[in-house]
């Protein structure tokens, strides 16, 4: 009957020790980089639910109810115009605008009198 000698199984399990070993490191290394990536992952939808709750609101101020604006909704966004505005009403409302976090693709001012102007504008 032939035996193995131990020198042999040392050396299997010391090889199987050191393979298993390299495993669970890249195991490890794979798990940290898939943390970072869930974290990135996280901050970018929590930035995304911020955008689109900024950009869903509906764009309702109350004085300009009585400016006669017409809000129109596209698919893409919203229309808001006016055939005549008051120009303090105007400020007021572009400084809102402005200072929000809203996309203007198109935004045309005339001036009608000293008093009144038109507006148009595209909000995406």
């Amino acid at each position: 009957m032939t035996r193995i000698n131990p020198l042999y199984l040392g050396f299997f399990l010391i090889v199987l020790l050191l393979f298993l070993s390299f495993k669970l490191n890249s195991a490890k290394s794979e798990l940290a980089t898939a943390k970072i990536a869930y974290k990135e992952s996280l901050k970018l939808s929590k930035e995304l639910s911020n955008l689109r709750e900024v950009y869903t609101k509906k764009v309702n101020l109350s004085s300009l109810k009585f400016a006669s604006v017409v809000q129109k909704r596209t698919k893409t966004g919203v229309i808001l115009s006016s055939k005549s505005i008051n120009a303090k009403e105007l400020n007021r409302f572009m400084g809102r605008v402005l200072n929000g976090a809203y996309n203007i693709t198109k935004l045309k001012i005339k001036k009608i009198s000293t008093t009144k102007v038109s507006l148009y504008m595209e909000i995406k």
